[in-house]
């Protein structure tokens, strides 16, 4: 394993019984980057962070996460790991500083180090005013926080993120995500997973993942420089009309309606998809104007999920 990579994973796989939840999956994550995990409920995201924590055992292939060995002595990895779910498991009948203290407990900080500990978390992470407030009572955004504080509290090399933005405010999103870039920045790596297209579009790298496979994977640039599409945005006085004339045409992959705007993908085989949309439009009566655009992550989705024989329309 380069020791440029944090984690290394080869054809790992998860089974269920019948359900292939993650299949022969490859990835690389370098050290100190924010590597974004992108994918629908059920796509195996939640899935691969488990078994990369050592909290599920692969069915088949491997991982070296922070030089350890996946399957292996988990134990040795443990404590260099931050684990954050989107539950936030706190406890919600204790206050903010006795969640703090209690999880430097478990990580086995040193007793003379925790006060100063807790108190640059608190700091760092604006619960200073909520140091004596029951978790319980918390908002979405300040519980959030704490969480993150108590994941991080024991310094992990390592963090992973399982859809912890899906249960707050855009603000706060916001704000999480500068903190995320801070730790990022100071050293951390950090693994996320999330469903939101402008969260993506925030990682240094990314993979997208659809039913257990890994579909894509890169910069979010180079995704969507890479989509094998021809996007084509539609502006029309009746979007729902033109939506439906555009369905039915052979060469288009998939159209979406944004507000009065739709979006088209068209593959890149099709030779002048502009003329041929507007041809179709014209001939149906329905006055548009129709130009190409910038492929945006949710293009990138959309286009490297759809079922093959679409792709290839």
């Amino acid at each position: 394993m380069s020791p440029d990579l944090a984690i290394d994973a080869r054809g790992l796989s998860k089974h269920f019984g019948d359900l292939k939840a993650v299949s022969a999956l490859d990835l690389k994550v370098p050290r100190g980057q924010i590597y974004g995990f992108l994918g629908p409920n059920g796509s195996g995201k939640s899935t691969t962070i488990r078994m990369l924590c050592g909290l599920l055992t692969p069915t088949e292939g491997s991982a070296t996460v922070l030089g350890t060995e996946v399957p292996g002595d988990s134990r040795h990895l443990k404590p260099k790991i931050g684990y954050m779910t989107q539950k936030f498991s706190l406890f919600g009948d204790m206050t903010v500083f006795e969640n703090l203290q209690f999880i430097g407990e478990i990580y086995s900080v040193p007793k003379a180090d925790r006060p100063a500990r807790i108190n640059d978390l608190l700091d760092r992470y604006n619960l200073v005013a909520q140091r004596d407030q029951l978790a319980g009572t918390m908002s979405g955004g300040q519980k959030q926080r704490l969480a993150l504080a108590c994941a991080v509290f024991h310094r992990p090399a390592l963090l992973l993120l399982d859809e912890p933005t899906s249960a707050v405010d855009p603000q706060s999103r916001r704000d999480f995500w500068s903190n995320l870039f801070r730790l990022a920045g100071e050293g951390t790596t950090i693994l996320v997973s999330s469903h939101y297209m402008d969260e993506a579009e925030r990682c240094h790298r990314l993979a997208i993942l659809d039913h257990g496979v890994k579909v894509a994977d890169g910069t979010p640039q180079d995704l969507q420089d890479q989509t094998g599409m021809h996007i084509i945005e539609v502006v029309a006085d009746d979007p729902y009309a033109a939506q439906a004339a555009i369905h039915d045409m052979p060469q288009v992959a998939s159209v979406t309606q944004l507000g009065v705007r739709l979006r088209v993908l068209v593959p890149q085989h099709v030779d002048a998809p502009v003329s041929l949309i507007e041809n179709v439009l014209g001939t149906a009566g329905i006055a548009a104007q129709v130009h190409t655009t910038h492929a945006t992550l949710e293009d990138v989705f959309v286009a490297v999920t759809l079922p093959a024989q679409e792709r290839s329309a």
